[in-house]
């Protein structure tokens, strides 16, 4: 074969070769998945998040944009005072996440809750019918004024030893109308004129105008704490763990700010 024709050939097919390597090179980066959106592939199903009732508006919003980023994830809240829900998981409720409005309901759940994180804070107001019509101003007007009638959380629940600490520091005390086991069941009480007031958390009433809060002197010494968790045997533990991170996140946190939460 003629010199310049055995050089153009062996050219010709190392050419041919590198085209190939090159394409089975360019081949898998085309089609393979980021590992983030590989994981996020993962996440479907129900997650069943068991919150203290105080939590209920902001957890629905986070529910919202939780779901925006995992749309095959179900989050089903279960809303109610902490020491129920805890009672309830500890006799084997399928829950997937619990937050508590306290550490001390948390630290029931003992090994059932895997590292909890606090994520939020909250303080106590007196929750009065809008226009405050008893004139109610501090703590002590709930046991001097005539004819006010005060409906407060049963000390078991987080808003209900909250109160009892409040009021002791007060030195006031209260005989309470009804002592409720949410602080839901408190507020709807006023709301609906069954109360003249009750201590409520300050992000019950953020919003509201049917009914407003005072106030009582020294709330920023009583703080709520509230930790949240997944929990060891969460029927869906990945979509709950993503829940956890997803509440402890700065998008979580924003949310839980613009209903009146403080930072942890």
């Amino acid at each position: 074969m003629h010199r310049s024709l055995r050089r153009s050939t062996a050219v010709g097919i190392a050419a041919l070769a590198l085209a190939l390597a090159g394409c089975a090179n360019a081949a898998p980066s085309a089609t393979a998945p980021s590992s983030t959106d590989a994981a996020a592939d993962t996440l479907d199903g129900e997650v069943s998040v068991y919150a203290a009732a105080s939590l209920a508006g902001a957890f629905d919003e986070i529910a919202t944009a939780f779901t925006a980023e995992h749309p095959d994830v179900t989050v089903v809240p279960v809303y109610d005072g902490s020491s129920t829900l805890v009672t309830q998981i500890l006799e084997g409720a399928p829950a997937d996440v619990f937050a508590s409005a306290d550490e001390s309901n948390m630290d029931k759940a003992g090994d059932a809750a895997v590292d909890p994180e606090l994520f939020a804070s909250n303080t106590l107001v007196i929750a009065v019918p809008a226009g405050n019509p008893k004139g109610i101003a501090d703590l002590a007007d709930l046991a001097d004024l005539a004819d006010v009638t005060t409906v407060l959380c049963a000390v078991e629940v987080p808003c209900g030893a909250a109160s009892a600490k409040l009021l002791d520091a007060a030195g006031v005390s209260i005989e309470a109308a009804s002592l409720e086991q949410n602080v839901t069941a408190v507020l709807t009480k006023v709301e609906t004129g069954e109360a003249d007031a009750g201590l409520v958390y300050a992000t019950d009433v953020i919003g509201r105008d049917d009914v407003e809060g005072v106030v009582p002197d020294n709330a920023d010494d009583v703080v709520n704490h509230y930790p949240i968790a997944a929990l060891a045997d969460a029927p869906n533990p990945d979509a709950a763990q993503a829940f956890v991170a997803f509440v402890l996140s700065d998008a979580g946190q924003a949310i839980l700010a613009e209903f009146g939460f403080g930072k942890p």
